[in-house]
């Protein structure tokens, strides 16, 4: 009896060891995956970011200088990766602001932009609904809530911006105008974190 139960035994071994001295047909490796923190801003326009707003001079004697001068040839245009902290996705927004120069006596220089062309992706910002009088003193935010977006590349991409020019509400605002503040000013937009 002991004869018959050795081979099977010896079978049932052999079969085991042959099993876990198998070499497997399996190999690993890793993959480093890197989504780059992204913030960029452009102007662009088919003329030329360089404009010019001027009043209309009267014809006739005893008429006023008509400030109603606008332009609307400049577009925003963005691509933005934001940082994620708390679970929760940050935004960013653009603000808008004169750096050099300041709006002659007597005038207000405006801008509102446009809601995004919607030829890009993502999260795209939301356009300050009322046009913002520009100033020196501090910057403004004129698109918000920006998250991962593009708005594509380009006039006619991102957003539309409108500048206006007009004599502002003071009471006195004619009399304060003055020739000899004819000057270029310099206005920035800023792309940050909120």
């Amino acid at each position: 009896m002991k004869l018959r139960n050795t081979p099977i035994l010896f079978i049932l071994v052999f079969s085991i060891g042959t099993l876990v001295a198998q070499d497997t047909d399996e190999e690993t490796h890793t993959v480093s995956i890197n989504v780059t923190e992204i913030a960029l801003l452009d102007l662009e326009s088919q003329t030329g970011t360089a404009i010019s707003l001027n009043g209309t001079a009267p014809t006739e004697a005893g008429n006023k200088v008509a400030f109603n001068a606008s332009n609307h040839n400049i577009w925003i245009n963005y691509s933005s990766i934001c940082s994620s902290g708390n679970g929760n996705q940050n935004t960013r927004e653009i603000t808008v602001q004169i750096t050099d120069g300041d709006v002659p006596d007597g005038l207000e220089l405006k801008v509102v932009a446009t809601e995004v062309a919607g030829l890009g992706d993502g999260a795209m910002g939301d356009a300050e609904e009322n046009a913002l009088v520009l100033s020196t003193q501090n910057a403004q935010t004129i698109i918000d809530d920006i998250g991962n977006a593009y708005t594509g590349n380009g006039p006619s991409k991102g957003h539309n911006l409108t500048y206006t020019l007009t004599k502002n509400s003071d009471a006195d605002s004619y009399a304060s105008l003055n020739f000899n503040q004819s000057q270029t000013i310099t206005i920035t937009y800023t792309l940050s974190d909120n």
